[in-house]
């Protein structure tokens, strides 16, 4: 019985009505149940990029380094010796707020299915995280399942967590953001590309068996929340991360023989997606038949055996004559496999059930020629009202201890001990700097190399001023993999946005990318692969625009690695980079005076790089004994940070600052760009202010490493005022067990 296509069921596909005269144009007919399906999901926001691609295509993508650029399943990059790294990041957030756990631990699945497919074995994951406040029992709840998820796959593929950032802020409360990176090692001639190549050539089924879960999850995620939106849990997927331990494993012996011509993992939009992209990148077709899918469910329809997205799931096209051997591998590792297609060469997805034709669709109008939109952007006209702040109405900080604490036990800051001790950061023996620092750090076995890791984005800056935010993301990230001794070789980014339609959302957008080209540009770094996550809104109100940044850096001799913490007493503390009157947008302003306004803090690309410069070269000539970056919280945090996030010790220091004619309350907690506190042995200091003062980068002994506290002077050197004085047993109880106190609570 074939359905009739109403408006109603057009709607409901998510599809305007020029898009379906587009289908009824390309097909020369009305679709039938499937095919409106299947363009449905292809020509989601998710999949197609219809709101982003104009913009998308200003951003720098290429460099000597490049091996693969955006439009494959990960980026790659060249490290050297023959090896390559492959890395993305993706969203997972409406899942999440659905159902926290799986929809997690599917996020993770789907990132770990994005580097396997490309031929890396997966070495290292990392997360960011945006939740709601943690006062209501709903938003601990969402942390906790989501914390678990991403634990319960990682722990079991045996692929360690080992880094992230989390951040809180009540606009998330209704739309949590879940971005997972992934980082795989791979051969440099060794890379696999989803490609349906060879007429003739056989299009094999592995993985799980395919069932009801995850249908219209691509469209899903394409779509604002309301109050009903839990109610859409069946659309979210199941994972199961011992199968795709099996299929980790399959994948990479079947490349490790001469077998395979194309291999992609079914993702968003499942057998869909995997087939028509593949056969697009070729420009050829495929005749797909699904009577041979496995399945697990009885009495499944070919609508739901093409959209669903149950976890686990790959296509391959192997080389014509090699299925046997494709499917004895996948069998040995225990996978259901079955030959179900083959590749034409007439540029047709042809889809059969039970020997009938079920869809018949060119397969580049489903891949690449989906609608593209130059939707109308502009500012809100709240933006100026966000900007403006008057300074002086604000009174300066009266007591500094009790602002550092509050700082300290703001959950943004503190320690996210809670949520990493959940995780296996040193499965596999690779890691070398755990999570904790500025970047993480894995080694590359079988060299003397290591990569660094990081992930990055202030979206309370990106609301304030999104073309700054987005620069001062991409200069954080830079900086912060400076600190850990690493050169930046490759920016994945996962844009989090609100609804596209509004032309304030649409603004907030372009001017982002604008902000990460410029920065990106400057410090040429190239962007290998990403993800747009637009629609994050419920009932109308929108996160903060959130360009999440994932970034690596390559570390040529792993015993120039660096990390945050003092080290010994008696080292100078050695401030690179120059303190301004930088409140706009700090988490100061929010904890201390509830206020989310200001310009965000100035930042000068020349000045940052020339910064980052003088910290690699002290790190590298052996000069420092740490190195750690100062943002959120300003100087007085990244200083007690230094004191108490070494693994088993703690330090106290005392530190001078001179202020001249700031506020004190912008010297310890603005966040001035292009600074970071290193410590150093007392004979090293002179070559350290020679070599910053030949790179033009302003450079003072701060004060010392020792003591039990952290003492802080502002005033000038007569001053016997201490403005801080806090034991460091104290700032590492209120830092170390603020997350965990208030996720404790009934």
């Amino acid at each position: 019985m074939s359905l009739v296509i109403t408006k109603e069921l057009i709607a409901q596909h998510n599809l305007t009505d020029d898009e379906f005269k587009k289908i009824v144009e390309i097909l020369g007919r009305e679709p039938n149940l499937t095919e409106l399906g299947m363009f449905s999901v292809m020509w989601s926001e998710h999949c197609s990029y219809k709101s982003s691609r104009v913009h998308l295509k200003k951003l720098p993508t290429t460099g000597p380094r490049v091996i693969q650029g955006p439009g494959e399943n990960a980026g790659v990059v060249d490290i050297g010796d023959g090896l390559c790294v492959v890395f993305k990041m993706e969203s997972h957030n409406h899942p999440s707020f659905i159902e926290p756990y799986q929809g997690a631990a599917t996020g993770v699945g789907g990132i770990l299915r994005d580097v396997f497919t490309m031929g890396a074995r997966p070495i290292a994951l990392l997360d960011s995280l945006r939740f709601g406040g943690l006062d209501t029992a709903k938003n601990r709840h969402i942390v906790k399942g989501v914390v678990a998820g991403i634990a319960g796959y990682g722990n079991c593929m045996g692929v360690p967590t080992v880094g992230g950032e989390v951040v809180f802020n009540d606009i998330y409360s209704l739309n949590p953001l879940v971005n997972a990176f992934c980082l795989g090692v791979a051969q440099k001639d060794k890379i696999f590309l989803g490609t349906a190549a060879g007429v003739g050539n056989p299009v094999i089924y592995f993985g799980s068996k395919t069932g009801r879960d995850g249908i219209h999850g691509a469209t899903m995620a394409s779509d604002s929340f309301d109050d009903q939106s839990e109610k859409k849990r069946p659309t979210v997927q199941v994972g199961d991360p011992f199968q795709e331990k099996l299929l980790l494993e399959a994948c990479l012996e079947l490349m490790a023989g001469d077998l395979l011509v194309g291999i992609q993992d079914m993702g968003a939009a499942g057998l869909t997606s995997s087939s028509c992209e593949m056969a697009s990148r070729a420009g050829n077709g495929i005749d797909l038949d699904l009577t041979h899918v496995p399945r697990r469910e009885p009495g499944m329809t070919p609508y739901e055996l093409m959209l669903s997205e149950s976890q686990e799931r790959m296509l391959m096209v192997a080389k014509a004559g090699k299925e046997e051997e494709c499917i004895r591998i996948c069998k040995k590792w225990d996978l259901d496999v079955a030959v179900v297609g083959k590749v034409t060469g007439d540029g047709i997805l042809r889809v059969f059930d039970q020997g009938k034709v079920v869809a018949e669709i060119p397969a580049k109008s489903l891949a690449d020629d989906g609608p593209r939109y130059e939707r109308p952007y502009s500012p809100p006209g709240y933006q100026d009202m966000l900007t403006n702040l008057n300074y002086d109405a604000l009174p300066d900080v009266k007591d500094a201890n009790a602002a550092l604490l509050a700082l300290l036990e703001s959950p943004t800051i503190a320690s996210k001990r809670w949520v990493y001790e959940q995780y296996d950061h040193m499965v596999r023996t690779n890691t070398m700097v755990r999570p904790g620092s500025d970047a993480a750090v894995v080694r590359i076995k079988g060299t003397n190399k290591a990569v660094a890791m990081t992930v990055d984005c202030n979206s309370r800056y990106c609301l304030l001023n999104p073309y700054e935010g987005a620069r001062l993301a991409v200069a954080e990230a830079a900086r912060n993999l400076a600190c850990s001794g690493a050169e930046p070789i490759g920016l994945t980014d996962c844009l989090n946005f609100g609804n596209p339609e509004r032309p304030d959302i649409m603004w907030q957008f372009v001017m982002a990318i604008e902000g990460m080209k410029d920065a990106c540009e400057h410090f040429k770094i190239p962007i290998v692969s990403g993800n747009v996550s637009f629609y994050n809104e419920t009932n109308g109100l929108s996160i903060y625009p959130t360009p999440m940044l994932g970034m690596v850096g390559l570390i040529e001799s792993v015993d120039q690695t660096m990390t945050q913490w003092f080290r010994e007493d008696g080292d100078d503390i050695i401030l690179l980079g120059a303190t301004r009157e930088d409140l706009g947008g700090s988490e100061y302003l929010k904890v201390q005076h509830s206020r989310e306004q200001g310009s965000p803090p100035y930042l000068n690309l020349e000045t940052e790089q020339a910064v980052q410069r003088c910290v690699l070269q002290l790190i590298r000539a052996g000069l420092v004994q740490s190195a750690h970056d100062c943002s959120d919280g300003g100087l007085a945090v990244a200083l007690a940070e230094c004191c108490m996030s070494g693994p088993g010790q703690t330090h106290g220091a005392v530190v001078r600052l001179t202020p001249g004619r700031q506020r004190i309350d912008s010297m310890l907690f603005g966040e001035s760009q292009s600074r970071i506190v290193v410590s150093a042995k007392p004979e090293k200091r002179q070559a350290i202010l020679d070599q910053a003062q030949q790179m033009g980068v302003p450079a003072g002994v701060v004060g010392a490493v020792g003591g039990a506290a952290l003492v802080m002077y502002v005033g000038d050197e007569r001053s016997t005022t201490k403005t801080i004085d806090l034991p460091v047993a104290t700032i590492a109880d209120r830092w170390g067990l603020s997350l965990e106190r208030r996720l404790s609570q009934e």
